[in-house]
């Protein structure tokens, strides 16, 4: 059966792309994010926790030896928590950056740096309540609910398993002094969160690829839409072809004021007329400033005769000129010899007038000059 032109079969177009990027619409991660964040925090605190532990520690035994007047003085109090506080906050300071660090970064790492106030717009839709009650009960909801239960078992699962092995290293904690019983109690929890981390990066693994086809599938276009946005972006058929029936109006105009400069016009006679010139000084090579076929070769024999400019016919080079040589371009070597020959005899011809002689023979150009090929 034929693909109807409705269905949304065709990958999305950069513009497309670009389109919905500026609407809001970048694949995300949920679990990518959660994973880069723990894996973060639980490495800074693997590194930092000793000293953590440690400044928190000596805050807890500051905190607990109070003088009088800082027990009851409420401004000496508050002094003296606002500078406890300060300290915590110096000592958390590495642990807080990182985490800050891992969750801006996750995000830009899978779907770039996006900010955009269309996606801020209140979206009305969004509170009718039919619409709300099928997706709450569409397949896609059925999906994210299986996907996020089988999480909570893997989680789950992994969260035992290492409070299982970890459980004597627990109890022991309480034997343990102070200062050691804290250092252990942080590389714990560090250990803990890189585990986790380490299974929410295996879940992450699977969810970046999916999140990625899905992000494309919901920009599929159909190939009318492709159309269109071809029509938009290039413009339509019929507005194309009055581009370019401009530009040969514009190119035949410029073509026409040129011809009064031509030093030959060689023609057909009747079928082909190309206007050449060369200045010595400046050109490598004769140019053709003009050519055209039928109408416009008449055009161009009227107006050289209207300007004095000399008409030489010589079909084989009219019609080689014309198929290789493009206007504005220098003519090829293979007709350097005709082209010359032309050229010479027209000043020889303007010599002989001025002087009231008799003009000279013209050239007889080969025939074989039809069959070069640029």
């Amino acid at each position: 059966m034929a693909e109807s032109d409705q269905e949304k079969t065709e990958q999305p177009t950069g513009k497309r792309l670009e389109d919905a990027r500026q609407e809001g619409q970048v694949p995300r991660s949920q679990d990518f994010n959660t994973a880069a964040v723990l894996l973060l925090a639980g490495g800074g605190l693997r590194m930092f926790g000793a000293s953590i532990g440690a400044a928190l520690a000596q805050m807890m035994h500051s905190g607990l030896q109070l003088s009088t007047a800082q027990e009851f003085d409420p401004k000496l109090a508050l002094a003296t928590a606002g500078s406890e506080l300060m300290h915590a906050l110096l000592a958390c300071a590495p642990l807080f950056g990182l985490t800050v660090l891992a969750a801006l970064a996750a995000p830009m790492a899978l779907g770039g740096w996006n900010f955009t106030v269309q996606s801020l717009a209140p979206d009305f839709t969004r509170l009718d309540p039919i619409a709300g009650f099928g997706r709450l009960f569409s397949l896609r909801a059925v999906v994210d609910l299986t996907k996020a239960f089988a999480k909570f078992l893997l989680v789950a699962g992994t969260a035992f398993l290492v409070l299982r092995s970890q459980a004597a290293h627990m109890l022991a904690l309480a034997n343990e002094p102070l200062e050691t019983g804290v250092a252990d109690s942080v590389r714990l929890v560090a250990s803990a969160m890189l585990i986790m981390s380490g299974t929410l990066g295996l879940i992450a693994a699977l969810d970046v690829p999916w999140q990625l086809w899905q992000h494309h599938k919901q920009l599929r276009m159909t190939r009318e839409e492709i159309r269109d946005e071809a029509k938009e972006s290039e413009g339509s058929p019929e507005t194309k072809g009055r581009v370019r029936r401009m530009q040969r109006d514009l190119l035949r105009r410029r073509m026409m004021h040129e011809i009064p400069t031509a030093d030959v016009v060689v023609t057909n006679p009747t079928h082909f007329a190309v206007a050449l010139r060369y200045d010595e000084g400046r050109m490598r090579a004769p140019r053709v400033v003009a050519k055209g076929a039928d109408l416009i070769a008449a055009r161009i024999r009227e107006i050289a005769t209207e300007h004095t400019v000399p008409v030489f016919e010589a079909p084989p080079l009219a019609r080689a000129l014309f198929h290789n040589v493009e206007i504005g371009g220098e003519i090829p070597t293979a007709l350097y010899v005709a082209v010359a020959q032309i050229l010479t005899y027209i000043y020889r011809l303007k010599v002989a007038r001025a002087a009231g002689q008799l003009p000279p023979e013209p050239p007889v150009i080969d025939p074989s000059v039809e069959n070069i090929r640029h």
